[in-house]
């Protein structure tokens, strides 16, 4: 879900969040929007970067505006170009310039000459006006609360640091949610002078590409979506699948230790030395070896193991849950809470409702003690307004037929939310299973990546039921590892 590759996405260690209050926003005018202005970027000469400026709100398109930032690497063969290839990597708040950047390192040769690869930070990321809050304020986020007391606590927290970062980031701040984004998508097409888009998403970026198509649908050439978002699910089926994907993706790495000699724990209980290692620290046991004086807690280890399932680095993992010497995740992007929340309607009213939600979780992943990424995207919402985009079931009916990618085994977005979403739209969609491990298939197996690239040059569709075999992911670890960090979401 993250690109935060982690994301939902996506998200890697999970760090901070924010929310606030949304227009719903109307299909963009149909006047083309002024062209973006080019130049090189400063980052790369071999990508050129510019800007698009646009209303905050598209329900007011003569209001105030922002500028929502671009980048190009036009098609490798020019003779051969086929249109754009519009790119979000996850998150949400993950950046696409950024993406864009590595798109040669990413992306097959036939993709590269063919398409003029378009990455953007959506609103409120990055360059396109970033999310801005209290450092502090962000770093004091609560735990899971366990009484009613801090539930409340936990409450007026998240309005204390959606009021913080809405008066840092200003009126975009209430206006986050993909409903608004899709429509820059859309004017970014029209300023593009395109009839036609094609997309690739990844994570959250995969709830982005079919909010697109089902506005959009006659806009859309091909799209290719990798690891799939459910729009339909409700606060009880988020937190329960993404616990039990997580646990699932655990217990993967404990069967691989128990059948690889390259495992450090080879030969041992790893459930076992895991729990024991849980224990140890919730007594204040643990101490990182890189700063005696400090303890490494309970909730520090699941978000490490959490975030190493995402590649997966599994002999990385092993080895650092002996030496302790934790790789440090990567914190959740600032706009992650403001742009899930308001796409959202997770709004858990009670501490016993709360309460509830965090025991089934405990019983579906009781290795992670109950996963991570789904009970703190929820958690964040507690407190705040309704969602401004709440999720629903998506209709693709007016689309062209869309590939949709997952990994069986993804800690983060749910092989079981990919079928959902093939399911909920199984004329207008194909899903092409992945028999192996981690977050994004693309990188992880030829198969997965020459079906996606394939279907973007020549619109040629695996058949239904297609599936990839698993790949010894320590094979692409070194690329993983990388590459994850791209679109956790």
């Amino acid at each position: 879900m993250r690109s935060v590759i982690r994301a939902l996405g996506g998200l890697t260690a999970v760090t901070a969040l924010v929310v606030g209050t949304a227009v719903t926003a109307t299909a963009a005018p149909e006047s083309r929007p002024a062209a973006v202005e080019w130049a090189a970027c400063p980052e790369t000469t071999e990508v050129e970067c510019g800007t698009l400026r646009l209303p905050i709100d598209w329900n007011s398109p003569r209001g105030a505006k922002f500028d929502l930032a671009v980048a190009r690497r036009k098609a490798a063969d020019p003779a051969k170009r086929i249109g754009v290839l519009l790119i979000n990597p996850g998150g949400p708040g993950v950046s696409g310039v950024n993406f864009a950047f590595d798109a040669a390192w990413w992306f097959g040769p036939d993709v590269l000459d063919r398409f003029d690869i378009i990455g953007f930070d959506p609103r409120g990321v990055a360059r396109s006006s970033g999310v801005t809050c209290d450092p502090a304020l962000l770093a004091a986020r609560p735990g899971r609360p366990t009484t009613a007391a801090e539930f409340d606590a936990l409450g007026r927290y998240n309005r204390r640091l959606a009021a913080d970062c809405r008066a840092r980031t200003g009126p975009l701040y209430d206006h986050l949610d993909t409903s608004a984004v899709i429509d820059d998508m859309d004017a970014l097409r029209k300023s593009l002078g395109e009839k036609k888009i094609n997309f690739w998403g990844a994570s959250f970026g995969t709830s982005l590409g079919q909010q697109y198509a089902e506005r959009y649908g006659d806009k859309v050439r091909a799209m290719s979506l990798d690891s799939v978002m459910d729009r339909s699910l409700t606060t009880s089926r988020f937190n329960e699948t993404q616990a039990a994907a997580a646990e699932d993706s655990f217990g993967e790495f404990v069967k691989w230790c128990d059948r690889d000699e390259r495992c450090a724990l080879h030969g041992q209980d790893v459930r076992k030395y895991w729990s024991g290692l849980l224990a140890k620290a919730d007594r204040g046991e643990v101490v990182d070896p890189r700063e005696p004086t400090r303890r490494i807690t309970a909730a520090e280890l699941v978000h490490f193991a959490f975030d190493m399932l995402y590649y997966p680095d599994w002999a990385p993992l092993a080895e650092q849950m002996i030496s302790l010497e934790l790789t440090r995740p990567q914190p959740v992007p600032v706009a992650f809470q403001p742009a899930f929340c308001q796409d959202w309607q997770f709004r858990v009213r009670s501490y016993p409702e709360y309460a509830a939600l965090v025991r089934r979780a405990n019983q579906v992943a009781p290795s992670l003690r109950g996963g991570m990424l789904g009970l703190y995207a929820i958690s964040g919402c507690v407190g705040l307004p309704d969602a401004t985009n709440p999720q629903r079931r998506v209709d693709l009916s007016d689309s062209p037929k869309i590939l949709l990618s997952n990994s069986l085994h993804d800690p983060s977005t749910s092989y079981e939310w990919a079928v959902g979403a093939n399911r909920q739209n199984r004329n207008k969609t194909v899903l092409l299973t992945y028999e192996g491990w981690g977050h994004v298939t693309y990188y992880h197996s030829t198969c997965m990546s020459g079906a996606s690239d394939k279907y973007l040059v020549d619109l040629t569709l695996p058949a239904a039921g297609t599936r990839c075999a698993a790949v010894d992911p320590t094979v692409f670890a070194a690329k993983a590892s990388t590459t994850a960090r791209l679109s956790r979401g």
